[in-house]
């Protein structure tokens, strides 16, 4: 094979790993490869081509950023505490023994670490990046489109174009359409409005408020972030996913608050002082801003009226319909609580090197919480065996999960990584150049993002987190090469 030959698939697969990371849960995966999980993501297929023509030759080639020393660290620590885990003697659960848990737990670290590379390693300069950002919206495009047409029928049901649009879901994702959510091309909605608040809020939200873009077409201030920042936060409110929607409330203010004064600029507001602005320009302004704050709080509350879930977020108050003294309770919320208080009372009783990757189900039942569960159905279909139910319980906390499996070795070395990145995100901010400051900036949204979501997720096979740090990571990377090597 001819060296052009050669690049152009490396550039075609990657273009195919880039579209196809929106699909996370793709119904045609082999056993033997995680078939029978939920997360199977349609980017592992070009991904494994990656894994042999890229990723593992560079790893002897080229010189690699230090993030990776953590990192390693943090795989061994988990590698050795699944070790561990396979010499105690623990009876199956549900059919699933502690090895094959074991297994599969090492085999989704194994997959997000290739994210992780695969971000890292395959971008070789600024115009890759760039490139890459396009092929990532591209692919986000198609989602949100798939995301847009779910929204009629939550609006309003439609049977036959409902049950059409759940015929062709099937070829893209293992579980079916929700008729009161949408899902995307994900799992769940709440994938889905994760998936937006880590993989394209954070690099949107950093185009528009630096007012740079990876796209050449522009019409005043209006770019193709703009309109896909717009867009996703639309759909995403109609997810109703509660924490889908305070990340991206979080993020908007966290902007707001870092570029207060571009924003006045924008409004023209630092140009007018009481005395020589007139009412009418100040009741224009004023105006505009508030219309944009009722304008969003409105969209969600309208949007909370079609889905009974979403709002209970504020119907708790209201005393014909709550019926809990307990308002995490009521917003079905309480058993994230129990599932993380349980993971920390596993890591009290296994503190240096956890219980092994994936093993938190197999001790579930002997560190819950000893109290009534009867207000809490999903504790109990957890607790209560089921014909049919054989998926295992996990601690949907990633810091929770990471210190029950893997000890305080597991979870330091995993801190000293996630340090790494917060690194590599200051050295970009702190940059004098303004596109470099750019990944900065994304970067820190994305990390902001994590560390709310890090509270409600715990699969290391997703790919949104890692393709983040992994492009802060090749930012970084690139920028120290290009001052060390200016030619």
């Amino acid at each position: 094979m001819t060296e052009s030959k050669r690049s152009n698939i490396i550039h075609i697969l990657w273009i195919f790993f880039l579209l196809a990371l929106p699909v996370t849960s793709f119904p045609y995966f082999p056993g033997s490869i995680g078939g029978g999980a939920s997360v199977r993501p349609l980017s592992v297929y070009p991904l494994i081509v990656l894994l042999i023509l890229v990723i593992t030759p560079t790893l002897w080639k080229r010189p690699l950023p230090r993030t990776l020393l953590p990192f390693l660290a943090f795989i061994l620590a988990a590698t050795a505490s699944a070790v561990w885990a396979a010499t105690q003697s623990m009876g199956e659960l549900r059919a699933v023994s502690p090895l094959m848990r074991g297994v599969r737990g090492l085999a989704a670290l194994g997959i997000g670490s290739a994210f992780y590379l695969a971000a890292m390693i395959i971008p070789r300069s600024i115009i890759d990046l760039r490139a890459s950002l396009r092929w990532l919206y591209t692919g986000f495009g198609l989602a949100l489109i798939w995301g847009s047409l779910q929204i009629i029928y939550v609006l309003k049901p439609v049977p036959q174009f409902f049950a059409l649009m759940s015929q062709v879901q099937r070829f893209i994702s293992s579980r079916k359409l929700m008729p009161k959510r949408v899902s995307g091309l994900t799992y769940e909605p709440k994938w889905f409005a994760e998936q937006i608040c880590f993989l394209l809020v954070p690099w949107l939200l950093a185009a528009v408020v630096t007012r740079q873009s990876v796209f050449r077409w522009r019409w005043r201030w209006v770019t193709i972030e703009l309109i896909l920042l717009a867009w996703a936060s639309i759909v995403l409110i109609f997810t109703y996913s509660r924490t889908g929607v305070f990340v991206l409330l979080i993020l908007y203010s966290l902007a707001a608050l870092l570029f207060w004064r571009q924003l006045f600029h924008f409004l023209h507001l630092d140009q007018l002082t009481l005395r020589q602005a007139s009412f009418k320009d100040w009741a224009m302004r004023i105006t505009l801003v508030c219309g944009v704050i009722i304008l969003v709080l409105g969209t969600i509350y309208i949007a909370g009226t079609k889905n009974n879930y979403f709002a209970r977020l504020w119907t708790f108050w209201n005393s014909e319909t709550a019926g809990s003294d307990d308002y995490f309770e009521y917003i079905a919320f309480k058993q994230r609580f129990v599932y993380a208080d349980t993971a920390m009372r596993i890591f009290e009783d296994y503190p240096l090197q956890g219980v092994g990757p994936g093993n938190y189900a197999f001790y579930f039942d002997t560190y819950l919480p000893n109290q009534p569960w009867n207000r809490q159905p999903d504790i109990l279909r957890q607790i209560t065996y089921t014909e049919g139910r054989d998926k295992l319980i996990t601690p949907k906390n990633l810091f929770a999960k990471i210190l029950a499996e893997t000890g305080l070795i597991g979870f330091a070395t995993f801190l000293v990584f996630i340090l790494a990145i917060l690194g590599c995100m200051i050295y970009l901010l702190l940059s004098s150049e303004e596109e470099w400051k750019y990944f900065g900036l994304a970067g820190l949204f994305g990390i902001t993002a994590f560390v709310i979501i890090a509270f409600s997720f715990d699969s290391f096979a997703i790919p949104s987190m890692w393709i983040l740090f992994g492009f802060i990571t090749a930012a970084c990377h690139l920028r120290k090469a290009m001052k060390s090597n200016p030619t």
